[in-house]
């Protein structure tokens, strides 16, 4: 009623095989907003992820760590799961492994731009 018989004469049959092709033309920016995305949020987040799994898995007795919560401690045993930290002489607790947010080993040297700070402490 309200349409014009124009309207049904305009559509008509798009060229054969032309329309695969404008369809991968339209979903091009899709394919690259996705490897955008993969290139620079998903990948370093997986190498992060590999890095810390690999940190957790090579602590040891007596390294130094530091929790979740941000307590600082010394590894005096390690289980399959878990590790047994001593935070003060008298104060040892069991943390998860996967709540170790970092792992500073005993036998690393300090940082060269510490300005001496390591030294004097």
């Amino acid at each position: 009623m309200f349409e014009s018989p124009a309207f049904a004469q305009a559509a008509t049959a798009a060229a054969p095989g032309g329309g695969a092709i404008a369809g991968l033309i339209a979903f091009a920016p899709y394919i690259a907003i996705f490897a955008i995305f993969y290139f620079l949020m998903i990948r370093p987040q997986q190498q992060r992820a590999k890095a810390h799994r690999a940190m957790l898995d090579a602590v040891q007795k007596g390294d130094e760590v530091v929790t979740g919560g941000g307590l600082i401690g010394k590894v005096v045993r390690v289980m399959d799961a878990e590790v047994e930290i001593e935070l003060a002489p008298t104060v040892k607790v069991k943390a998860l492994k996967s709540m170790l947010a970092d792992v500073r080993n005993r036998n690393a040297p300090t940082a060269a731009n510490d300005g001496g700070k390591a030294a004097k402490a």
